[in-house]
Protein backbone atom coordinates (compact mmCIF):
# COMPACT_ATOMS: atom_id res chain seq x y z
CA UNK A 1 0.00 0.00 0.00
CA UNK A 2 1.02 3.64 -0.90
CA UNK A 3 0.36 6.69 0.55
CA UNK A 4 -0.69 10.27 -1.47
CA UNK A 5 3.40 10.78 -1.63
CA UNK A 6 4.33 7.76 -3.44
CA UNK A 7 5.56 6.52 -0.33
CA UNK A 8 5.13 2.99 0.73
CA UNK A 9 3.34 2.47 3.77
CA UNK A 10 4.74 -0.21 6.25
CA UNK A 11 3.03 -2.64 8.37
CA UNK A 12 3.37 -2.91 12.12
CA UNK A 13 5.56 -6.23 12.06
CA UNK A 14 8.37 -4.63 9.19
CA UNK A 15 8.64 -1.35 11.81
CA UNK A 16 9.55 -3.42 14.64
CA UNK A 17 12.07 -5.78 12.50
CA UNK A 18 13.19 -2.11 11.14
CA UNK A 19 13.73 -0.25 14.59
CA UNK A 20 16.03 -3.62 15.35
CA UNK A 21 18.56 -2.72 12.76
CA UNK A 22 19.95 0.69 13.69
CA UNK A 23 22.42 1.42 16.60
CA UNK A 24 20.71 5.23 17.15
CA UNK A 25 17.45 6.84 16.94
CA UNK A 26 15.91 10.06 17.68
CA UNK A 27 13.79 11.12 21.10
CA UNK A 28 11.32 13.22 21.04
CA UNK A 29 10.26 14.60 24.63
CA UNK A 30 9.00 17.74 26.66
CA UNK A 31 12.21 19.25 28.37
CA UNK A 32 10.55 22.69 30.33
CA UNK A 33 7.27 23.00 28.50
CA UNK A 34 9.76 22.97 25.19
CA UNK A 35 9.55 20.23 22.61
CA UNK A 36 13.76 18.93 22.79
CA UNK A 37 14.99 15.85 20.43
CA UNK A 38 18.00 13.89 21.52
CA UNK A 39 19.72 11.10 19.85
CA UNK A 40 20.36 8.07 21.92
CA UNK A 41 21.52 4.27 21.47
CA UNK A 42 19.03 2.08 22.00
CA UNK A 43 17.75 -1.51 21.37
CA UNK A 44 14.93 -3.16 20.61
CA UNK A 45 13.71 -5.50 23.49
CA UNK A 46 10.38 -7.16 22.17
CA UNK A 47 7.99 -4.44 21.59
CA UNK A 48 9.81 -1.64 23.68
CA UNK A 49 12.49 0.46 23.08
CA UNK A 50 15.28 0.49 25.67
CA UNK A 51 17.24 3.39 26.15
CA UNK A 52 20.22 3.86 28.48
CA UNK A 53 20.80 7.29 30.16
CA UNK A 54 22.79 8.99 32.99
CA UNK A 55 20.38 9.24 36.45
CA UNK A 56 19.45 13.02 36.78
CA UNK A 57 19.84 13.81 33.14
CA UNK A 58 17.32 15.90 31.40
CA UNK A 59 16.35 13.24 29.53
CA UNK A 60 15.93 10.74 32.48
CA UNK A 61 13.82 13.07 34.08
CA UNK A 62 11.57 14.92 31.04
CA UNK A 63 10.64 10.96 30.19
CA UNK A 64 9.13 9.40 33.13
CA UNK A 65 5.73 8.63 32.83
CA UNK A 66 5.57 11.05 29.38
CA UNK A 67 4.30 10.54 26.57
CA UNK A 68 7.35 10.65 23.98
CA UNK A 69 8.13 9.56 20.16
CA UNK A 70 11.04 7.79 19.07
CA UNK A 71 12.21 8.05 15.53
CA UNK A 72 14.66 5.81 13.26
CA UNK A 73 15.53 5.87 9.91
CA UNK A 74 18.22 4.64 7.11
CA UNK A 75 18.13 6.69 4.06
CA UNK A 76 20.76 6.57 1.34
CA UNK A 77 21.73 10.41 0.91
CA UNK A 78 22.83 9.67 -3.13
CA UNK A 79 19.26 8.05 -4.55
CA UNK A 80 15.77 8.77 -2.97
CA UNK A 81 15.91 5.14 -0.84
CA UNK A 82 15.18 4.74 2.94
CA UNK A 83 13.08 4.20 4.96
CA UNK A 84 11.60 5.88 8.26
CA UNK A 85 9.92 4.73 11.71
CA UNK A 86 8.07 6.47 14.08
CA UNK A 87 6.91 5.15 17.35
CA UNK A 88 4.78 7.20 20.34
CA UNK A 89 4.60 5.46 23.47
CA UNK A 90 4.82 6.06 27.48
CA UNK A 91 8.15 6.45 28.96
CA UNK A 92 8.93 4.75 32.08
CA UNK A 93 12.41 4.44 34.00
CA UNK A 94 13.04 0.93 35.14
CA UNK A 95 13.38 0.48 38.72
CA UNK A 96 12.75 -3.64 39.45
CA UNK A 97 16.37 -4.77 40.28
CA UNK A 98 16.06 -8.02 38.37
CA UNK A 99 14.58 -5.92 35.34
CA UNK A 100 17.68 -4.02 35.98
CA UNK A 101 19.91 -6.39 36.29
CA UNK A 102 18.49 -8.06 32.70
CA UNK A 103 18.55 -5.01 30.53
CA UNK A 104 22.38 -4.54 32.16
CA UNK A 105 23.22 -7.54 30.43
CA UNK A 106 21.86 -6.36 27.09
CA UNK A 107 24.43 -5.07 24.31
CA UNK A 108 23.55 -1.61 25.27
CA UNK A 109 26.37 0.02 25.62
CA UNK A 110 26.80 3.98 25.98
CA UNK A 111 28.88 6.37 24.44
CA UNK A 112 29.53 8.74 26.73
CA UNK A 113 32.15 8.54 29.72
CA UNK A 114 29.58 8.76 32.76
CA UNK A 115 27.92 6.40 34.25
CA UNK A 116 24.84 5.34 32.66
CA UNK A 117 23.23 3.18 35.21
CA UNK A 118 19.27 4.48 34.35
CA UNK A 119 17.78 2.67 32.03
CA UNK A 120 14.66 4.16 29.97
CA UNK A 121 11.27 1.79 28.71
CA UNK A 122 9.37 3.06 25.89
CA UNK A 123 6.25 1.00 25.12
CA UNK A 124 5.54 0.97 21.61
CA UNK A 125 1.80 2.01 21.09
CA UNK A 126 1.04 3.84 18.32
CA UNK A 127 4.39 2.95 15.01
CA UNK A 128 3.83 3.87 11.77
CA UNK A 129 6.15 3.68 8.87
CA UNK A 130 7.59 4.89 5.49
CA UNK A 131 9.77 3.59 2.44
CA UNK A 132 10.98 5.48 -0.21
CA UNK A 133 11.93 3.22 -2.79
CA UNK A 134 13.63 4.97 -6.54
CA UNK A 135 12.98 4.02 -10.31
CA UNK A 136 10.85 1.10 -11.45
CA UNK A 137 9.98 -0.07 -7.97
CA UNK A 138 7.22 1.84 -7.26
CA UNK A 139 4.47 1.60 -9.66
CA UNK A 140 3.50 4.37 -12.02
CA UNK A 141 -0.55 4.53 -10.55
CA UNK A 142 0.80 5.05 -7.25
CA UNK A 143 3.06 8.51 -7.78
CA UNK A 144 1.31 11.72 -6.70
CA UNK A 145 -0.09 13.20 -9.47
Amino acid sequence: MYDHAGLEVLERAECLSLLATQPVGRIVFTHRALPAIEPVNYLLDGEQIVVRTRPGSKLAAATRNSVVAFQVDDIDPDRPNGWSVTVVGRASRVEDPAELHRLAALPLRPWAPAPHDNFIRIAIELVNGRRIVAGPDIPVSHLPR
